[in-house]
């Protein structure tokens, strides 16, 4: 199966799941009388609205370069990185909002409704329906290298952690009685804590990306140790990386023997580039740049040195 495909069909199922989870929580909550349930409901409905987005940019991102976008459209694929994060971003804030407006407005000595028995059922179903679409989301996104995927796993199980909070909070009313009604918009306002930590991380990466920060060092490192598997290397420098959507970009100069021939120098360039393209995909953008050896500190046309 192609990554197209594969992402695709995983996001399809995932959307399935959330459109019937937002019509259970929505008829759970108002017919239950939980604030936090219809919250859980506003989340999940956010989680179709990201599938949509990753179903649009992966599939613009997975397109061929042309003469308008010489290195191809994966950076489609990290704009939608960045659109999840934010829509988690914006849920989260809403739910804590609304959350603590209710926490107040018991506080003032008002009295919440008692949520009913159907909105703590629809909160255990969302838990194990929202951590299975996390684990098959998030084992494609890493299969596929796909940051978009993998952000939307996180949307996922951020629903599920939301859904505890609710359970929690709704369960804990339903048993202590209608003193603690108050423990319903309290999880409420737990969950939007967790969910806007995962939403800042989401960004932070993909902006990351957006703003061409380098790769890892560890990746670094191991571009560099490929790189000297060639023995005639003597030293690589200008080394610069980034990310390019699903993809890593990687531009350096090499230095080798200024006796070897143009051929020779030509077919240890198509080797490294053979391997770091096996290490890190086919689609792996790669601008080596090769040079003599300096003799002391310049470079010498090899022939003055016989």
């Amino acid at each position: 199966m192609t990554r197209e495909k594969a992402i695709f069909r995983v996001t399809i199922w995932g959307g399935v799941i959330n459109t019937l989870l937002v019509a259970i929580k929505f008829a759970a909550g108002i017919l239950g009388h939980s604030a936090a349930m219809i919250a859980d409901a506003t989340h999940s409905l956010s989680d179709f609205l990201t599938d949509i987005i990753v179903l649009v940019f992966v599939k613009i991102s997975n397109k061929p370069a042309d003469n308008q976008h010489v290195y191809g459209h994966g950076k489609f694929e990290t704009l939608a990185t960045a659109l999840v994060g934010a829509a988690l971003l914006i849920v989260g804030g809403l739910l804590a909002a609304e959350g603590i407006e209710k926490i107040l407005f018991v506080i003032h000595g008002n009295t919440l409704p008692m949520p009913g028995k159907i909105a703590l059922w629809a909160a255990l179903a969302s838990i194990a329906l929202k951590e299975v679409a996390y684990q098959f989301t998030v084992h494609v996104g890493r299969k596929h290298n796909s940051p978009a995927v993998i952000a939307n796993a996180w949307h996922h199980r951020s629903d599920a952690l939301s859904s505890i909070g609710t359970a929690v909070g709704i369960g804990g009313a339903i048993i202590l009685g209608n003193k603690w009604t108050i423990l319903d918009p309290i999880a409420a306002v737990i969950v939007s804590i967790f969910i806007i930590v995962t939403a800042v991380k989401i960004c932070k990466e993909s902006l990351s990306d957006l703003l061409e920060q380098s790769l890892p060092k560890e990746i670094v490192d191991e571009i560099e140790r490929i790189v000297y598997q060639d023995h005639d290397v003597s030293e690589l420098h200008h080394l610069r990386t980034r990310r390019i959507g699903s993809n890593y970009a990687m531009e350096m100069h090499v230095r080798m023997p200024g006796d070897i021939s143009l051929f020779e120098a030509h077919e240890h360039s198509i080797q490294i580039e053979k391997r770091l393209k096996e290490r890190f995909g086919e689609h792996t953008h790669i601008a080596l740049h090769i040079e003599p050896t300096k003799v002391n500190g310049a470079y010498a046309h090899p022939v003055k040195n016989q």
